[in-house]
């Protein structure tokens, strides 16, 4: 059976919503904010963050007047009348605060209605910080970098030879943003000569001739940013190997797990993806690398790697699998 079609009768609820603000300064010098959906129903909430980056956008959302979400029925039908709710970042918080008060009302896990075992979580810690400085503290982490064209030589073979990198991202399909990273053939040639098949390489640009820079390295190639369905990954370039699944990219509970089914029917090794959520989002993309891809270098860290200077105490990989698990959050 499809894994969307096990949820898709869930029972729910809905009476109104709530939102809560959060926020944090980060150690790359800006202020993180994110905006927590609390759905409420049967005296029972669900939780789910909306991760959008531009603060004016979460300030507006959190200031505009509530819309009439009261429902009652199945969990697929909610997921249809949510659509005018926004793109696919604030979607995913409606939806997967829909999905968490759905699980919550059963007094079921999403394993459980899944049919899947929570399993010990396998992190690494994406930063844009001197990777050596981490080392230092903890030779043992394992890492998720965004290489620049400012790295010298001299860096990139350090971190290769430290062997605890994981993933290169080398972020081709990002326009307007403050990563915006243009090919370059230099750094793209380091990449694959120097780091060896542990270290996937995502969203390399492979057009315009830069695709013949990864001959040989085809298996290696990950994407991440242009995918949002299962349509997107069969239009990609390559018949990738490995993805980056991040929830909050495909909008939808649906898109999210045919998705997960399409990469398990064709061979495709997933990891998990986070994007600095700072609540329940990061529990969320925790769960589903518990349950579909726990033994990957997941890019799922809990949260305070986000916020902290290379130091010591903080919690190791693997994260422990939930004990008793309600709701979408494990």
């Amino acid at each position: 059976m499809p894994l969307y079609d096990r949820i898709a009768d869930l029972p729910i609820e809905v009476s109104d919503y709530v939102l809560e603000r959060h926020e944090v300064a980060v150690s790359s010098g800006w202020v993180r904010v994110s905006t927590v959906v609390v759905l409420r129903g049967a005296g029972v909430e669900g939780r789910g963050e909306d991760i959008t980056y531009e603060t004016p956008s979460q300030e507006a959302f959190q200031a505009a007047p509530r819309s009439d979400v009261a429902y009652l029925g199945s969990f697929d039908e909610l997921s249809a009348r949510l659509a005018p709710f926004g793109d696919d970042y604030r979607r995913w918080a409606f939806e997967s605060a829909a999905l968490d008060l759905a699980l919550r009302q059963a007094g079921r896990s999403l394993g459980d209605v899944l049919g899947r075992e929570y399993r010990p979580v396998r992190f690494v810690i994406s930063t844009r910080l001197d990777a050596r400085d981490w080392l230092a503290v903890d030779p043992q982490l394992e890492f998720k970098l965004d290489p620049t064209t400012d790295w010298s030589d001299e860096y990139l073979r350090v971190l290769a030879a430290s062997g605890r990198v994981r993933c290169l991202d080398l972020k081709a399909y990002y326009t307007s943003t403050a990563v915006d990273s243009p090919p370059d053939e230099r750094l793209y040639r380091a990449c694959v000569e120097l780091f060896g098949d542990d270290a996937t390489i995502e969203d390399a640009w492979l057009r315009d001739g830069f695709g013949e820079l990864f001959h040989g390295a085809e298996h290696r190639l990950s994407f991440d940013a242009p995918i949002h369905s299962v349509a997107d990954v069969e239009a990609l370039p390559v018949a990738p190997q490995r993805l980056n699944i991040k929830p909050s990219r495909f909008g939808t509970a649906r898109r999210l797990l045919e998705a997960i089914d399409h990469c398990e029917a064709n061979g495709i090794a997933m990891y998990g993806g986070g994007q600095f959520e700072l609540a329940v989002g990061r529990a969320h993309v925790q769960t589903l690398a518990s349950l579909f891809y726990a033994d990957a270098p997941n890019d799922v860290a809990p949260s305070v790697y986000n916020a902290s200077k290379p130091a010591g105490g903080l919690p190791r990989s693997p994260l422990p699998a939930p004990a008793a698990p309600r709701g979408l959050a494990g």
